[in-house]
């Protein structure tokens, strides 16, 4: 949840009229959603009775999520496209325009509108940049640069339909083992392995990409920063503790030496 000061709390009509809950603890539908998009309209609303879905897909699901930094926003009867980080709770936060904070009927399509994409019924809860989860904002500037919006909000994942399936939004967000991690690791191949990541992502990702910076690193890959996006690298295998980071990262990386 959002942490805040007074003048950034919703009142309690807004804050039921956002998050009205039917059904199941942990699936948030909206009353007023509308029928903008069929996904709302009725995926969100037919995972109180969807059968369960397998693990296998739930994980596909989750990498899909972890691989991505940008989508389009849906708010009401307008769309746009934001870039968003996923903190080491597993919460996605991004910057937005004061209209999105305001909308009932949200969805983001990862990576972008259209077919293939992720489509995520999502809550915005406001994220106060001086508040205890400014780290948060921190992160999106260090992945993104300087932000579009002067607003910022936790995007709560309600539900999400991925090739078929609709998942349990608090099945896609995940604690990151490695967050403790995380600076150090970054910090070690930024200074020990730097010349390293271009071919790396050249390799593992197919994409060419100047001065790269490793900004971000969790089980099932790590990001990289370039001079316009954010390339993400999957791992060769599950990076559960920072031993094993330390291990397949170096393996990668070694991989690539030989075969540039």
């Amino acid at each position: 949840m959002a942490s805040g000061g007074e003048g950034i709390k919703e009142s309690d009509e807004a804050t039921e009229r956002r998050r009205g809950r039917v059904g199941s603890p942990g699936v948030a539908l909206s009353r007023s959603r509308s029928v903008s998009s069929p996904f709302v309209a009725a995926s969100l609303r037919r995972l109180l009775y969807h059968p369960p879905v397998p693990h296998d897909v739930v994980e596909a699901a989750y990498a899909f999520l972890r691989g991505h930094t940008r989508g389009d926003l849906q708010f009401e009867d307008h769309a746009r496209p934001i870039r968003f980080v996923i903190g080491p709770d597993g919460r996605v936060a991004t910057s937005v325009m004061y209209a999105m904070l305001e909308a009932v009927d949200t969805v983001l399509f990862v990576p972008r509108e259209g077919d293939g994409a992720m489509e995520m019924g999502v809550t915005l809860l406001r994220l106060d940049e001086r508040g205890g989860d400014g780290a948060m904002t921190d992160r999106w500037r260090i992945y993104h640069g300087d932000p579009q919006d002067i607003h910022w909000a936790f995007l709560e994942i309600d539900a999400a339909r991925y090739e078929g399936s609709v998942i349990d939004g608090p099945a896609l967000v995940r604690a990151n083992p490695l967050a403790d991690d995380e600076s150090r690791l970054c910090r070690m191949i930024n200074q020990e392995h730097r010349q390293d990541l271009e071919p790396l992502c050249r390799r593992v990702a197919d994409v060419e990409i100047e001065n790269p910076v490793m900004v971000g690193i969790d089980p099932l890959g790590i990001d990289v920063r370039g001079p316009f996006d954010v390339v993400r690298v999957p791992s060769t295998e599950p990076m559960p503790t920072a031993a094993d980071a330390e291990r397949v990262l170096e393996g990668m990386i070694s991989d690539s030496e030989r075969s540039d």
